[in-house]
């Protein structure tokens, strides 16, 4: 099993992922999202190489992988490395991923 490393927008994303859906629909639909974000994350930490590798390379970015949040528009954009996974970001699929995700430094 590899280890999951966030980077710091991708636990920004988190959070506010938590807010917005707390704000929107009430602690408990929070609490869910934040279960559900954190158990898809878990799945990234047992099989990195189950996520999907189409926006990688709709967005040029080699090895770029996401792994979607069971429940919610969302998931997580990761890198695997040779001994962790570098998790980037959690994003919306409704978000334009090409542009947010085409201009990554994938070399962090």
């Amino acid at each position: 099993m590899t280890t999951a490393r966030l980077r710091p927008l991708a636990e920004a994303d988190l959070v506010e992922g938590a807010c917005y859906y707390r704000s929107a629909g009430g602690d408990e639909l929070g609490e869910r999202f934040f279960d559900a974000a954190i158990s898809s994350l878990r799945s990234v930490d047992s099989m990195p190489d189950a996520g999907s590798p189409r926006i990688g390379q709709l967005c040029d970015v080699p090895g770029l992988r996401v792994q979607r949040v069971s429940g919610f528009p969302c998931g997580w954009f990761y890198l695997v490395r040779v001994d962790y996974v570098d998790v980037v970001r959690l994003l919306s699929y409704t978000q334009d991923l090409v542009t947010i995700l085409g201009g990554l430094d994938h070399d962090e």
